[in-house]
């Protein structure tokens, strides 16, 4: 009974309906770092500012449908493309996003259709030739890739297939050469702690692996449909392994690794400096797979420094 809950907390209706809002709703996901007891007590105190400004920063990292593509745009300036992961959606680039577009970048965020394509379809090359498509869906000339894990492989592989049109190539994590996979986990995947864990040990600071993405992980791998095409997926980068192609790729390269990522490891990053003729290489103590979530100020001043040194940005 609304009437007497709203009696019992002391409130109003309407601020019933902000509780309601910070807590997550149909339209909006739930705002990190604020559960019941902050949501009410900024309620209380007519924190409404507060309120307005986090819907419009969800709001506008809502991603859009136009044709078939799902994707985020943010900011003005030179375009640059985020690739997510195998195991990570848009919103891993969520402090990227908001830097970059902040210092004169167009950001992209396309979502790829790792679930969509049939199942034969699914791979690598597909997913760079999709790419191509929303990139001349976008009419873009001059732009940036960035990618981790699996968004890298995507975007070496577009840079295979289609020379010459990235103005430049950032890698963090990424796969193409080797990747460690959940391996044995996935035979336990029912299992939520045994999941957690796996998604966990990407990080340096498992505190990275929030409930809402180790839930997003437990519900793929639990998905048959998902997993189905992730194991295709995961097969797939195996086959498509650019060692070979790396020493052709003429463009600037930023690679950028975490000094304890035990999915793609160190010594992946030093073989990717190797082969890449034009490559500069950026460690990150203390951090694991996903630099662009466990250090994203640090990581983003390094990639918008960089493109500034080679005058691409």
């Amino acid at each position: 009974n609304l009437s007497k809950i709203l009696t019992q907390l002391n409130i109003t209706y309407e601020k019933w309906v902000e509780l309601c809002i910070m807590l997550g709703c149909d339209y909006l996901k739930r705002i990190n770092g604020v559960g019941p007891k902050k949501s009410f007590k900024y309620i209380l105190n007519k924190i409404c500012l507060f309120l307005y400004y986090k819907i419009i920063f969800i709001m506008e990292l809502t991603p859009k449908q136009e044709d078939k593509f799902k994707y985020i745009e943010k900011g003005i300036g030179t375009p640059i493309i985020f690739l997510h992961g195998l195991m990570g959606g848009l919103s891993n680039f969520e402090k990227s996003i908001i830097s970059f577009s902040k210092n004169n970048f167009k950001v992209l965020v396309p979502e790829l259709p790792l679930y969509d394509l049939p199942l034969l379809s699914t791979s690598v090359k597909a997913f760079a030739e999709y790419l191509n498509e929303f990139i001349e869906f976008k009419k873009l000339d001059k732009f940036i890739l960035l990618g981790n894990s699996l968004g890298g492989h995507v975007g070496l592989y577009y840079t295979k297939l289609f020379k010459k049109r990235a103005a430049a190539l950032v890698l963090t994590g990424s796969s193409g050469l080797y990747e460690s996979a959940m391996g044995s986990g996935y035979t336990r995947r029912g299992d939520y702690d045994v999941m957690k864990k796996k998604v966990e040990e990407v990080f340096y600071d498992p505190k990275v692996a929030t409930k809402e993405l180790v839930d997003e992980v437990f519900e793929t791998v639990n998905n048959r449909h998902k997993l189905v095409k992730t194991l295709a997926i995961a097969k797939s980068a195996m086959r498509h392994n650019m060692a070979k192609d790396l020493p052709k790729m003429s463009l600037p390269v930023c690679l950028i690794w975490g000094e304890d990522d035990i999915v793609t490891p160190p010594n992946v990053a030093d073989e990717f400096h190797e082969l890449l003729p034009n490559s500069d290489l950026f460690w990150l103590k203390k951090c694991g797979h996903a630099a662009m979530m466990e250090h994203p100020e640090r990581f983003n001043e390094i990639v918008i420094q960089w493109l500034s040194d080679k005058n691409i940005a």
